[in-house]
């Protein structure tokens, strides 16, 4: 009676799991194959898409756009580098030599200041480092500042004051155009952050004007120089021996005049450098005794915990006396 039962319960056993696990089956698969559809559509919307723009790419800008030409860059092209000058203030503890400043900025005032603008630099920053107050307060009251309204709504004319900034040679940028034969001549102030070779550029660029060699040809109104991108630049040679002449008395050669306009143009283009390298000085001594202190605190502290030495001692084993 058993054996009899026991094979048809395992047969209705078998028939109720049997659907029950191919719907199972069947509900997994349907499940799975939806989002690999949706991979596969997303793919292969991507692909024309891509395919999609670079024709579009293509049809604009030609297939040379996409596969340029390769070739080497000469220094006609990019200029050639610039002789690594010691100057004073490079070093790590160094500043600017301020008499050099000084006549730097005679320089300017003298002879690049004609074409040159230098707005990021009033009157007052010059006081204490290569000026005195007065002296400073004597250049700004030699130029007329427009100012104003006044009263009467009108503007007027006034001398300058300590808090003006250097005026420009050139009203605005057409003028400028104008005066210099379609050129525009750059602003002085952050010239040697804005050049690759900073101060080094600068004094080789304006002392590197030579002949163009055979077979350099020059448009009209430009000047060769080797340093400048291309070789040809409009503006011409300006520094001359004895072209100023120097309240201290030094001989105002060519490379002199150059060296100096070129510190003059690096303090403008970073008047804190002598701060920052003083404050950096300080914060050195002071993290070196910190760390010193902390040094000798920490061994202080810990020295106790690592040197200490840990045994084991197990216990001893009890005596049992006699009963």
């Amino acid at each position: 009676m058993i054996s009899s039962a026991f094979p048809r319960l395992v047969s209705r056993a078998g028939a109720r799991v049997q659907p029950l696990s191919k719907a199972r089956f069947s509900t997994q698969s349907s499940s799975q194959s939806t989002p690999l559809f949706a991979t596969k559509t997303a793919v292969a919307s991507s692909t024309l898409l891509a395919a999609g723009s670079l024709a579009w790419y293509n049809h604009l800008y030609g297939v040379g756009s996409l596969l340029p030409e390769a070739s080497a860059n000469t220094a006609g092209e990019n200029g050639m580098h610039p002789t690594k000058l010691p100057f004073e203030h490079y070093g790590p503890f160094e500043t600017f030599n301020h008499a050099s400043i000084r006549r730097g900025y005679q320089v300017y005032r003298e002879v690049c200041s004609a074409c040159h603008s230098l707005d990021r630099i009033a009157w007052r920053n010059l006081v204490g480092v290569s000026h005195t107050v007065d002296e400073a307060k004597a250049m700004a009251e030699e130029v007329e500042y427009t100012d104003g309204p006044n009263d009467e709504g009108e503007m007027f004319q006034r001398p300058g004051k300590l808090a003006d900034y250097m005026p420009a040679p050139y009203p605005n940028e057409e003028a400028a155009r104008a005066g210099n034969g379609g050129g525009l001549p750059p602003d002085l102030s952050l010239i040697v952050k804005a050049r690759h070779g900073a101060a080094d550029y600068i004094y080789s660029l304006l002392t590197g004007y030579c002949d163009p060699p055979a077979g350099v040809k020059l448009a009209d109104g430009m000047n060769y120089n080797p340093y400048f991108p291309g070789g040809g630049i409009a503006m011409a040679r300006v520094l001359f021996d004895g072209l100023v002449e120097y309240e201290d008395g030094t001989p105002a050669t060519t490379s002199q005049m150059a060296k100096d306009v070129t510190v003059f143009l690096n303090w403008a283009a970073e008047p804190e450098h002598d701060q920052r390298k003083k404050m950096g000085l300080q914060a050195l001594i002071i993290l070196s005794t910190m760390t010193a202190i902390s040094v000798y605190v920490k061994r202080f502290k810990w020295t106790y915990l690592k040197n200490r030495k840990i045994v084991y001692d197990p216990p001893k084993p009890a005596r049992h006396g006699p009963l």
